[in-house]
């Protein structure tokens, strides 16, 4: 099994003192950075000026979610102000396929997200075009909701997809990540886990980024 990535999100960090908050999981491979506009997602969070700042204090790379609206409007700034990864939800992106070229253009990894709800065979052929595809595990808009595991068919077919095609896409799970349900997201071949109150919600979050690494390599 290819090494796994852990990317704790700070949606369920201390918004008051986050650079604080960053400093707490330095071992961390990246922070998953969720950007909703209460559009696309019925939630609002933090916009380019916020993760910009983000961007210059982090001690470890930025993995953007871009849960909004209009993304091939917005996505490109958020790779020129120095995020290592932008990721889309192709159901609101109206050129994917651009818009992926525009963000590896300007020096990020390019990402795709699925909703629960969307297949993942309309988009195989785009993988190409991607570092990263993104499998929603719960509905996006909301931290601290229970793992989907009718996401575990469609993460097999993706990654079954992508060990066909010796691409280099990473797969990545997002939502309910436990100690428990990352094994079985790892086993449905998932190589990149976001996990926000599994991390923060511990009392030493650089541990809870060890156990989580230890029970998706089992």
């Amino acid at each position: 099994m290819a090494q796994c990535c852990i990317n704790p999100s700070i949606l369920s960090a201390d918004f008051v003192n986050l650079e604080t908050e960053l400093r707490r999981i330095d071992t961390a491979d990246a922070v998953h950075v969720d950007v909703m506009d209460n559009h696309f997602v019925p939630n609002l969070t933090i916009g380019l000026p916020v993760v910009s700042r983000i961007q210059k204090v982090s001690p470890v790379p930025l993995d953007a979610h871009l849960m909004i609206a209009d993304p091939d409007r917005w996505a490109p700034a958020y790779a020129d102000a120095g995020v290592a990864s932008v990721t889309f939800h192709v159901e609101a992106a109206a050129a994917p396929v651009r818009l992926a070229r525009e963000l590896r253009a300007r020096g990020a990894k390019a990402g795709m997200a699925l909703r629960p709800a969307t297949a993942v065979e309309p988009y195989l052929d785009l993988l190409p075009e991607m570092d990263l595809l993104l499998i929603m595990t719960v509905e996006p808009g909301f931290g601290g909701q229970a793992f989907l595991d009718v996401a575990l068919p469609k993460i097999r077919r993706a990654a079954s997809a992508v060990a066909g095609s010796g691409l280099p896409v990473a797969i990545q799970v997002d939502g309910g990540i436990t100690e428990e349900t990352i094994v079985r997201a790892a086993e449905a071949g998932a190589t990149v886990f976001v996990a926000g109150s599994a991390v923060y919600g511990a009392e030493d979050p650089n541990a809870a980024i060890a156990r989580l690494r230890s029970a998706a390599s089992r």
